[in-house]
């Protein structure tokens, strides 16, 4: 059956699944097991208020394994995932890549015809689905499907069921090295998702790096993104994962003082969320070590009036699902008084390698800056049955990133906003973070997210007002041409939302915000002010 959350076994009745021990050289996934099995009394996870100990997900991913393996799935197989954050999704995923199967948490773009695409590009072997979000399956995709748990409309395979008739003996890891192993998909915010593919070598080297065997890492995004890299970096460690289906600043909040969380991981647009949370100053945090952000533009105003009101637990880091971690600035470098510092994505990390190149395409000096390009060893090989995306991003063993950055003098990453982003204005570079920075200086607004529309030779700014206040949108019109110059204003739309338009992972939804700006072109009769 699948592991469903239950308090801890005894001690006295628990006992360690015996596993071959892996080598120096073995797949994440053979190091996981290992790990489990080390901690078969132990809580490895928490689901629904309920503890999953070491030893009951190790059998619970044997189980699964054989049933996968009864299928027909095993090296060559590719196993998709779509399921909430649970349990039995995790059990399902390790027991996959354990008989060498590469496998992927689905994302879940908001149309049913966008699901479908993206089934249709992933072409999985066996796509595995939770009944919680049953309903957004596109029934119609020609794709076998297997169910964990009942009551799911359209499918017939209990994969569960499968498994519970299995044994839980141990079973030697098949996977190898240079085969597919994980693909890891996009958020889709510019259509349908991607998926990005990375060997179990480049995987391991993703996930396999220190953590604290005290590290309680508290996971509220979908595993389909970042969040399965968190998940197994912390049970590889030898920590615990607190998992919940979603974000909401008050359920974070109470899980951070109930569950004694001491890692979190938020996109930007959260972070800022849960800093001006009325309830950040009446729960306990003080067993949060470290709240990493990553994903969006962060402009400084923000980030500072984060560490005053949450401290200096504030860590940032650079990276994306086809390049894994770039760069890191820790909870003890990210200080408010020192701008520079403290304005960075920290310095890049050990093994990772970035350039910059310049808009004629030759490669620019460091400290010079341009566009990013990375290579590293838990870099993305491509992506997934995409060539004609893969050729564009991927290149001779680096990745472009599509990203504005340079390297300071002390050596820390600067991320300055996307490349298409950028424009001159005035003989200056201009991207939208710096414009959102000026705006969010502005008293009337909380927080505002700047779009580029090229078609209109404008910016969209999305704005959100402090609450039972309202966004004075001549005055930030005024700031940005107090700053930049009158070209910069002209070319401003602001538009006050209730709250910024969000995608499924959290991030700002820019093809939404985007059409705020044509929306209220319309709503007037013709184009805005901005010039061509």
């Amino acid at each position: 059956m699948s592991p469903e959350p239950k308090s801890s076994v005894p001690a006295s009745t628990c006992h360690a699944v015996p596993a071959p021990r892996p080598s120096h050289e073995a797949v994440y996934v053979e190091k996981l097991v290992d790990r489990l099995g080390q901690a078969a009394c132990a809580a490895v996870l928490r689901h629904a208020d309920a503890n999953v100990t070491g030893g009951e997900l190790l059998a619970s991913v044997y189980r699964y394994a054989r049933a996968l393996a009864v299928l027909g799935i095993g090296r060559g197989s590719l196993v998709a995932l779509l399921a909430p954050n649970h349990p039995a999704a995790l059990a399902v995923r390790y027991a996959a890549n354990l008989i060498g199967a590469a496998t992927t948490y689905l994302s879940v773009p908001a149309s049913v015809s966008a699901r479908a695409e993206l089934l249709l590009q992933t072409a999985p072997d066996l796509l595995v689905v939770l009944p919680e979000i049953a309903e957004l399956v596109p029934w119609d995709a020609r794709v076998n499907v297997a169910t964990v748990g009942g009551g799911t409309p359209g499918a017939s395979l209990r994969l569960d069921e499968l498994s519970a008739r299995q044994t839980t003996e141990a079973i030697a890891c098949a996977a190898r090295l240079d085969d597919l192993g994980v693909v890891v998909s996009s958020g889709g915010s510019m259509g349908v998702p991607k998926g990005s593919w990375r060997t179990f070598a480049a995987y391991t080297a993703m996930v396999d790096v220190p953590s604290p065997t005290d590290r309680r890492q508290l996971v509220n995004g979908r595993l389909a993104y970042l969040s399965q890299v968190l998940v197994d970096i912390t049970l590889l460690g030898g920590g615990l994962v607190v998992l919940r289906d979603r974000f909401d600043p008050a359920e974070t909040l109470d899980a951070i003082e109930r569950e004694r969380v001491t890692d979190l991981f938020l996109v930007e647009p959260q972070l800022f969320e849960l800093m001006d949370h009325p309830d950040v100053t009446r729960k306990d945090l003080s067993a949060l070590r470290s709240l990493t952000h990553i994903g969006a533009s962060a402009p400084p105003t923000l980030r500072r009036r984060a560490l005053a009101r949450l401290g200096p637990i504030l860590a940032h880091t650079y990276g994306a699902s086809e390049m894994g971690l770039v760069s890191f600035l820790p909870p003890a470098k990210h200080i408010a008084s020192d701008t520079e510092r403290g304005n960075s994505a920290g310095h890049i990390l050990p093994g990772v390698e970035v350039r910059f190149r310049r808009e004629d395409g030759s490669v620019a000096e460091l400290d010079e800056g341009g566009s990013i390009e990375v290579r590293s060893p838990a870099m993305a090989g491509g992506y997934l049955n995409r060539p004609d995306l893969e050729a564009a991003a991927f290149s001779e063993g680096w990745y472009r990133s599509g990203d504005l950055g340079r390297v300071d003098s002390a050596g820390r990453l600067h991320i300055l906003g996307r490349d298409a982003d950028a424009v001159v204005v005035g003989g200056r570079i201009l991207t939208p973070t710096m414009v959102e920075e000026v705006l969010c200086q502005e008293a009337s607004v909380r927080y505002a997210v700047v779009v580029r529309d090229a078609e209109a030779a404008a910016w969209i700014a999305a704005a959100e007002a402090w609450p039972s206040s309202a966004v004075d949108a001549d005055s930030c019109r005024q700031a940005v041409i107090a700053a930049f110059g009158p070209e910069a204003g002209d070319r401003l739309h602001v538009a006050p939302v209730p709250r910024v338009p969000r995608t499924e992972q959290g991030k700002p939804d820019r093809a939404a915000i985007r059409s705020l700006g044509r929306k209220d072109r319309l709503t007037l009769g013709g184009r805005d002010s901005a010039p061509s």
